[in-house]
């Protein structure tokens, strides 16, 4: 049986809560520090009480250490995996090998996307030296997910939803390199995001001011059944910084998908948790931030599409008509002269939009609602509920019930039982469950209507059958453990350049260990940057490519300039150079 899991972003304990309510199988979320969103960070007790609301339903908390550490830190974050082990995780998600050389309890540990998994090869060793689940980079098609999937035994995770770092995760030293604010130590100043011109050696112009670095979202809903069929068990929605609205439409519309996909093939496929959520609004990830959708690399490279190159910022759903905007709905679009605008509705007559600030819109121009207001308010209310079925049978002896998670309790009568004067339904008391997370799935009675059980006692039995069995629950919840690490096993390369991130002396301990033989220390523990190039980042997305230049294109209009090709944002400024072979641009900071 092949177990599908959803999971979702979580910036603190209240979004990790909704996440779980709106059908989340796993949540991630950082923790006091070591995460790669650096704000989007949690105390202990958050996430120990995370962890609590969350094991009820067998849903997991995965906690983010994520990030490089350096050698004054080791026994800092040694500390932290221990508390967060106390704390009730599942797992912590992983990026640095030094943590394996740590002294920390036997907590599962997840390989990071900042480890940079594309390979096989890779993934065979991570999963070797101890891993339980491997975080597969963004840029793969199905094809590559597979061959992963294929390679090892451990489940393999996928993104499935948000937006894409531009670079390889892992190994983008852009943000370092320009301000000292390391992606690896979750502080990235998100450069990628910027307008840039590009020109070529002879200062021509290409393209101005326009986003070459940004990508569109990633939006894979539709390919979920390929992504399955490939072998991927977990679904990540990308988000750590995301509000509770955005996580619960995301997060609702994917549990839809996913079930859509189980109940087709109940002997093939199953939830990771348990419990039916209940949702009060209709999902559509077209009314969450989003900066338009693409499907990446997944099914195969298209000559354009994959970046936003108007603006970085959410384009939200595309408006056809306007009688469906609504008074204070939030709008966007471009001027004829390529400008992004933006402003309120205020009104639409005879077919013209009325904006708060008088904008005037040309005629046939294309609007984006970025904010539908009468969805913002729904999501603002409570949205969601979530009830794990419970079976319960009634006889002289007491009472049973088991639960759709396993959970199986027996409870004595407490009371002497007497003939009823009336016929009595036990069930009316007994199955009131109110605001607990559990619902009746059937209820079977060998009492006689004509037997009388107090109405306080029924009531009592209720509670305490509730009582024994969150008790129970807990008793048998199943912690993975750490495996074991092959120390035979050998790294997939011998040589390690910055770009490996290697940031202290346990992690070059670990990966010496494993065969490598030569190490370049990681750009963030040097003093300087090296003299001359530094490649800050290596990407699948190509410019040349975007902009109809490719080089494999018989008709390309890329012969009129000449290499090298320049990306320049004030004071920035990045030579370009592609690997038409592999299909790669990587980009250089000169120092």
């Amino acid at each position: 049986m092949h177990t599908l899991e959803l999971l979702s972003p979580a910036k603190d304990a209240e979004v990790a809560r909704e996440a779980i309510l709106h059908g989340a199988d796993a949540v991630y979320m950082g923790a006091t520090s070591h995460g790669a969103r650096k704000s989007a960070y949690n105390s202990i007790d958050d996430i120990r009480r995370t962890a609590d609301f969350a094991h009820q339903f067998r849903a997991r908390v995965y906690a983010t250490v994520n990030t490089i550490v350096y050698d004054h830190e080791l026994r800092s974050v040694e500390r932290l995996i221990t508390d967060l082990y106390r704390a009730g995780v599942d797992a912590i998600i992983v990026q640095d090998m030094g943590i394996l050389r740590l002294d920390i309890p036997p907590v599962a540990i997840h390989a990071s996307t900042q480890c940079d998994n594309r390979t096989p090869e890779k993934a065979r060793f991570l999963q070797d030296i101890g891993f339980s689940q491997i975080v597969l980079a963004r840029e793969l098609s199905l094809g590559e997910i597979k061959s992963v999937c294929d390679a090892v035994s451990v489940p393999v995770e996928v993104f499935v939803h948000g937006a894409l770092c531009v670079s390889y995760s892992g190994r983008c030293h852009a943000s370092f390199a320009a301000c000292g604010r390391s992606a690896n130590r979750g502080e990235c100043a998100q450069l990628c995001r910027l307008p840039y011109t590009l020109t070529d050696a002879d200062g021509r112009v290409i393209a101005k001011d326009r986003h070459l670095l940004s990508l569109k979202d990633f939006n894979a809903s539709d390919r979920l059944d390929a992504l399955v069929e490939a072998g991927a068990s977990s679904f990540k929605i990308e988000g750590r910084l995301k509000d509770a609205a955005y996580v619960k439409n995301v997060t609702a519309y994917y549990r839809r998908k996913l079930d859509e996909i189980i109940d087709a093939a109940p002997d093939r496929y199953q939830r990771s948790s348990f419990g039916q959520s209940e949702i009060s609004f209709e999902p559509d990830p077209a009314k969450s931030f989003n900066r338009s959708f693409t499907h990446y690399f997944l099914d195969t490279r298209k000559p354009a599409g994959i970046a936003s190159l108007m603006t970085p910022k959410s384009l939200g759903e595309i408006i056809s008509n306007y009688d469906r905007l609504n008074n204070g709905d939030g709008i966007s679009w471009f001027t004829p002269q390529g400008e992004y605008r933006g402003a309120l509705v205020n009104g639409v007559q005879h077919g013209r939009i009325i904006t708060s600030d008088g904008s005037r819109i040309s005629p046939n121009t294309e609007i984006h609602r970025t904010s539908d207001i009468q969805f913002s308010q729904k999501l603002a209310k409570s949205t969601a509920s979530r009830k794990i079925a419970i079976d319960i049978s009634l006889d002289h002896n007491g009472i049973s019930a088991k639960d759709e998670r396993g959970v199986e309790v027996r409870l004595p009568l407490e009371c002497t039982v007497s003939p009823a004067k009336t016929p009595q339904n036990h069930s009316n008391a007994l199955l009131k469950f109110g605001n607990t997370i559990y619902s009746t799935r059937s209820f079977y009675s060998t009492l006689s209507e004509n037997i009388f059980i107090p109405a306080s006692e029924l009531t009592a039995m209720r509670r305490r059958l509730v009582d024994a069995l969150n008790a129970a629950n807990v008793d048998s919840y199943r912690f993975e453990r750490r495996r074991p690490e092959d120390t035979a096993s050998v790294y997939p390369s011998a040589n390690l350049d910055y770009r490996d991130n290697v940031s202290n002396r346990l992690a070059e301990d670990f990966y010496r260990s494993h065969g490598v033989e030569k190490i370049e220390p990681a750009l963030e523990i040097r003093k300087t940057l090296t003299s001359g190039p530094t490649v800050v980042m290596t990407t699948r997305h190509c410019i040349l490519r975007e902009l109809g230049m490719c080089k494999k294109e018989a008709h390309s209009k890329r012969n009129r300039f000449r290499d090298p090709l320049m990306l320049t944002h004030d004071r920035l400024s990045y030579s370009l150079s592609f690997d038409c072979s592999r299909c790669e641009m990587t980009i250089t900071k000169h120092v």
